[in-house]
């Protein structure tokens, strides 16, 4: 593999000139600002979110240093893995000529923003045992292939990708292999945080909305190399990432203790909620899990999910999804919660 990042960015990314705040050029101690046009007398609610927040949001991502042991230059923040996902396609894909391989079933949003980016979208579809189809992303690939897509642990399956498969396309492929973390903190495996130096080509997210418990923030995390977070930046809006959503994660890092105690917690209720399903006649089989739920497969699933439905509990219907028919896709939610899940499943065995 002759990875040539320059060669991958879109000419018209290369060539134009982002849009520059004075905040954003500025590194030092200001006394005042006069430059952003801002409200000078403040806000009716809080009186300092009358400023514009720090652009490029370094103390924010001198934190998460610390507990990934990532450099800040190599960490991008965007508000939600989604504009993550956004970002890259518009900086590395030709819309109407360049193309990326997603591995369904896997996460919706890369091939909503392909359509969206008028990027052509190849499916390799996993294994039975949904693990990658290496042959067959191998076979997708040519000169107009500049992305490929992987969940792991996968949404919506639960299970977390060979890491050995990872290896061999990012040792092979000259695109980017972005590999989406946002369920990692629930697994076992390993992150691929520490391989950035390895490989050029790889682009790591993860996100504040799972095992932080923030999904109503809209924080999530890109991690690559300097020149890769260095086009990210390019392109992003200004202020991507509101003051508030800074100010608590900021805060947030600092009860890391407490993240990991709820990370076990949710971890043994759902090991506790796998032994239960698998004693449901109904329940035909629970696939392992390294997430925060469990893929379900259930006799007439639809019927199922429309029980529950009706009496108020909401869980995803993946029915209708390539290689998970007849599944539902259940969040471990709270023990009250849970509980009430499983005597109402019950109840829907006995009509």
């Amino acid at each position: 593999m002759s990875f040539e990042l320059d060669k991958l960015i879109r000419q018209n990314i290369r060539e134009f000139t982002p849009y520059s705040s004075a905040r954003g050029e500025y590194s030092g101690h200001a006394k005042i600002f006069l430059d952003a046009n801002e409200n000078s007398l403040g806000s009716p609610l809080i009186k300092w979110y009358n400023r514009y927040p720090d652009p490029f949001q370094w103390a924010l991502k001198k934190a998460i240093s610390k507990i990934k042991g990532i450099a800040k230059e190599n960490i991008f923040l965007g508000n939600g893995s989604d504009e993550c996902i956004d970002l890259l396609y518009r900086c590395f894909c030709e819309p109407k000529k360049d193309n990326v391989i997603i591995c369904p079933p896997t996460y919706g949003m890369y091939e909503v923003s392909g359509s969206i980016n008028d990027v052509e979208v190849r499916k390799a579809a996993l294994h039975e045992n949904y693990q990658l189809h290496i042959a067959q992303i191998e076979h997708l690939v040519d000169e107009n292939t500049k992305l490929i897509w992987i969940c792991s642990p996968n949404n919506p399956t639960g299970n977390s990708m060979n890491r050995g498969e990872i290896e061999t396309l990012l040792n092979n492929f000259d695109g980017l292999v972005i590999v989406d973390e946002a369920y990692i903190n629930f697994s076992k495996h390993k992150s691929f945080l520490h391989e950035l130096q390895e490989y050029p080509n790889l682009v790591i997210l993860q996100t504040f909305s799972k095992a932080w418990g923030m999904a109503a923030l809209r924080l999530g995390m890109a991690f690559a190399s300097t020149a890769i977070i260095a086009q990210l930046n390019k392109i992003k809006p200004p202020y991507n990432i509101n003051q508030a959503s800074q100010e608590i994660a900021l805060q947030a890092i600092e009860e890391v203790d407490q993240v990991n105690k709820m990370i076990k917690e949710i971890v043994d209720m759902r090991n506790a909620l796998t032994a239960v399903f698998e004693r449901m006649p109904l329940v035909e089989k629970v696939y392992q899990s390294d997430a925060n739920f469990l893929l379900v497969k259930i006799n007439n699933a639809r019927k199922v999910y429309e029980y529950l439905l009706a009496r108020g509990i909401v869980v995803r219907d993946r029915s209708n999804v390539q290689l998970c028919e007849d599944c539902l896709r259940i969040t471990i939610g709270t023990e009250a919660e849970i509980t009430l899940l499983v005597k109402t499943l019950k109840e829907y065995s006995k009509k």
